[in-house]
C-alpha cells in the first residue's frame, strides 16, 4: 500500500520514520518532526494505511503495516533508516527492525512492549463514540465535540480524536479514518510479536510512569529480542508520554537519535 506521508529536513541527511499511533495521524508528530530534521535528520512521518491521507484496507494487521513500512522505505529510497514508534506504530518499527535487521539503523519505540495486551474496551468504546457521532448535525468543530463529549469525558483525548475530522466540502465534516475498518481488525492491534530473532542495534525504549504499557516484568522479553535495550521512564507521564512530556521527551530522544556517546546518564 502506497502511504501518504510528510517529510521535512534534508533528503541527503540520515532517514528519520516516525509511526503514529492508534487513532492518530502524522500530523500528530509535525511539531517534533521539525525540530529533530534541525539536528541533521531525513523525517519522513507517514500516514499508516486507514489513518490519515492514506489508503483504507479491511485488511487491518501488523504483518500488512510492516509491509507497507518496507515498501514505503523502497519506494523512497532511504537507506538504513533509524525507526521511532509510538505504541501501535512502535509495533510496527519492532516488527520490520526484527525481520530487517539489515535496513534498520537504530530504534526507539515509545510506550509499548511485545507482548499481546488483550482486547481493551476503552480502545472499543472510542470506536463506537467515533462512529455514533451524527456528523450531518454539526456544522462546526466546537459542535462535533460537544457530541463527543457525551461518551468521552477526557478533554485531551477528544481534541486527539478530533484532529481524524476534516471538511468534505464547505458544509460538511468527516471522518478520515477507517472506523469501520479499525473496528473489525481492532482485537489484533493488541496482538504479540512472537519471535525468537533478535535485534542487535541500538535501540531505546520510553515509557510513562503512568502507563501500564510497559511494566517491569516485560524487560527480560524486551531485552531477549532487544538486547542492546536502554528502558527508561518518565515520570508521571501516561500512555501519551510524547505529549505530556514534550521536552523531557525531546532530550531523551534527540540524544539517543543522534548517537551523541553521553546522551544519558542513568
Amino acid at each position: 500500500m502506497e502511504l501518504y506521508f510528510r517529510r521535512y529536513g534534508d533528503k541527503n541527511a540520515q532517514p528519520l520514520i516516525i509511526l503514529h499511533g492508534l487513532f492518530g495521524l502524522s500530523d500528530n508528530w509535525v511539531t517534533f518532526g521539525k525540530r529533530i530534521a534541525d539536528e541533521g535528520f531525513d523525517v519522513i512521518i507517514p500516514d499508516q494505511r486507514n489513518h490519515g491521507q492514506s489508503p483504507h484496507s479491511d485488511t487491518f494487521n501488523y504483518l500488512a503495516m510492516t509491509d507497507d513500512l518496507l515498501e514505503l522505505i523502497e519506494n523512497i529510497g532511504v537507506e538504513k533508516p533509524i525507526l521511532l514508534g509510538h505504541s501501535m506504530g512502535g509495533k510496527v518499527a519492532m516488527r520490520l527492525a526484527i525481520e530487517h535487521p539489515e535496513i534498520v539503523r537504530r530504534l526507539l519505540v515509545v510506550d509499548i512492549s511485545l507482548k499481546a495486551y488483550g482486547d481493551r474496551p476503552y480502545h472499543r468504546a472510542i470506536v463506537e463514540a467515533m462512529q455514533s457521532m451524527e456528523l450531518d448535525k454539526v456544522s462546526s468543530r466546537t459542535e462535533a465535540e460537544e457530541q463527543l463529549a457525551e461518551k468521552v469525558s477526557s478533554e485531551r483525548i477528544r481534541q486527539f480524536l478530533l484532529k481524524n475530522l476534516h471538511w468534505k466540502d464547505k458544509q460538511t465534516l468527516e471522518w478520515r479514518i477507517n472506523l469501520d475498518g479499525i473496528a473489525a481488525n481492532l482485537s489484533q492491534m493488541f496482538d504479540a510479536i512472537k519471535t525468537a530473532e533478535v535485534f542487535t542495534k541500538p535501540t531505546l525504549f520510553i515509557r510513562g510512569g503512568a502507563s501500564d504499557y510497559i511494566l517491569p516484568e516485560d524487560y527480560p522479553q524486551i531485552r531477549h529480542n532487544f538486547p542492546r535495550a536502554e528502558i527508561i521512564t518518565i515520570e508521571g507521564a501516561s500512555h501519551w508520554v510524547h505529549a505530556e512530556a514534550p521536552e523531557q521527551f525531546y532530550q531523551l530522544a534527540s540524544g539517543f537519535l543522534t548517537g551523541k556517546p553521553d546522551w544519558y546518564k542513568g
